[in-house]
């Protein structure tokens, strides 16, 4: 199928009470139009045009590679699709008319969606879906044939059409240029004063075309988000979603209900997820992980076999076997490598750490590259600004760093070095020496605390 989508998004979103336009709000970790963006390309989509009007500049900086259109006044769904007209009248084929608003639709739904119209050779379809409650929704009204009617919007439905659970889903597809030509006949003779997209359908019908309506096999793919409550039972079901992909690939995920993985997360098999973990962007997780409880994770490069709980990592790199935590950040800038173990109440920003090396307990570790084999000492500091920039330190394979060390950036420790415990090192130590920089201690006899 010749396949285009035109995808609306340019409604205020009153309901949700923000800043942000209604289309940005994230669902499962992406913004709710990347959604339909998205399942628009799965099904075989050409290319993808935007109409958008609230918060425009802000969507088109968000948002990548699509077309946009301003719709400069919100008068309807007929008036947002033709704003769009000159992009395509060039175009032969169909289009794709989806909401912004509808991120639960899925690539497998449209597809039999778009299928049920190429063969129907109809001028026009419309989704439906049967609704356990319809109020709001523009019902569908068929003839005695089961054929479609026409569809009513809710606050122009008489009593008798209220009672029909049937609905349009706001998803079409449309021969083109027979839409683009009925298009202008819209008028706005209605409750709510606007040019509706629905008011198409009786024009083609009435210049001899076919109008098919195909139902939606699940109803709750087709539900918009106007308010932040529906954004919310959005996000718990596309989060149910993901999780249910990733234990049917072999994840075990102990407890669904408390744990909340991204969309574009990729975890690998046999990892396990504990309760309290958070997983988000887009991160990478191998095998044979053990992760959580109480983790976050955003966008993050994990290893195989790598043991985390009680943390929070951003914006980094965790190599092979690394055994970390509980309570450690790992800051944006970091590789942790092959087998480091960190303990409790680490912080780590924008270091290289070596493999096999140890941090396990009390340690600052910025700007540093450390070699593999380096044993860290409890209270380790590596202090790294002088008020103005920022120096790196470096440590050699193997060295041992005294507990309480202070090493003042920039400087070098050699391979193999040694650095006695309570030291402030503020020169070079060379390949396998010993250093010790602190007071020589005395011993005062006889001390009275004059304060007792």
């Amino acid at each position: 199928m010749n396949l285009e989508t035109l995808i609306l998004a340019a409604g205020k979103g009153t309901r949700m009470k923000s800043k942000l336009p209604k289309v940005l709000h994230k669902v499962c970790g992406k913004p709710m139009v990347q959604y339909v963006i998205e399942s628009a390309k799965e099904v075989g989509s050409m290319r993808e045009i935007v109409v958008i009007g609230s918060g425009a500049e802000l969507v088109e900086k968000t948002i990548t590679g699509v077309e946009f259109v301003i719709q400069k006044e919100q008068l309807g769904t007929a008036h947002a699709v033709l704003s769009a007209k000159e992009k395509f009248t060039e175009s032969k084929g169909n289009v794709l008319i989806l909401c912004g608003d509808t991120p639960l639709l899925t690539a497998e739904s449209l597809k039999k969606f778009t299928d049920a119209h190429e063969n129907s050779n109809c001028a026009a379809t419309v989704l439906t879906a049967e609704m356990p409650d319809a109020t709001g929704y523009g019902r569908v009204i068929r003839e005695a044939d089961g054929s479609l009617k026409k569809i009513v919007e809710d606050k122009d439905a008489n009593d008798d059409e209220k009672k029909i659970r049937e609905v349009n889903a706001g998803v079409y597809c449309f021969d083109i240029q027979k839409l683009f030509g009925a298009l202008e006949e819209v008028g706005n003779d209605n409750a709510q004063g606007e040019y509706y997209l629905p008011d198409v359908l009786p024009i083609l019908k009435a210049k001899g075309e076919q109008v098919g309506a195909f139902k939606a096999e699940y109803c709750i793919e087709t539900i918009g988000i106007n308010n932040r409550s529906q954004l919310a039972a959005a996000d718990k079901a596309l989060r149910m979603r993901k999780e249910q992909a990733l234990m049917e690939a072999g994840v075990t995920i102990i407890d669904p209900n408390t744990t909340f993985i991204d969309g574009d997360v990729v975890i690998g098999q046999d990892t396990i997820i504990y309760p309290n973990t958070y997983i988000e962007g887009k991160t990478v997780i191998g095998e044979d992980c053990e992760i959580g409880p109480n983790v976050r994770f955003s966008n993050m490069t994990v290893g195989n076999g790598v043991k985390v709980q009680f943390s929070y990592c951003h914006e980094a790199e965790i190599l092979d076997g690394v055994t970390l935590g509980p309570y450690v950040h790992i800051r944006p800038g970091t590789t942790i490598g092959e087998n480091v173990k960190i303990g409790n109440f680490v912080e780590v920003k924008n270091s290289n750490i070596g493999d096999g090396s140890k941090l396990p307990h009390l340690q600052y570790i910025g700007d540093t590259d450390m070699g593999s084999g380096v044993n860290v000492g409890c209270g380790t500091v590596t202090c790294n600004y002088d008020g103005k920039k920022k120096y790196r330190t470096t440590i050699g394979d193997n060295a041992f760093i005294g507990c309480n060390t202070n090493l003042v950036a920039p400087v070098n420790v050699g391979e193999g070095a040694y650095i006695g415990a309570g030291s402030t090192i503020t020169k070079d130590v060379p390949r396998n020496n010993l250093a010790v920089a602190r007071a020589k201690q005395v011993n005062i006899e006889v001390w009275n605390d004059k304060r007792k």
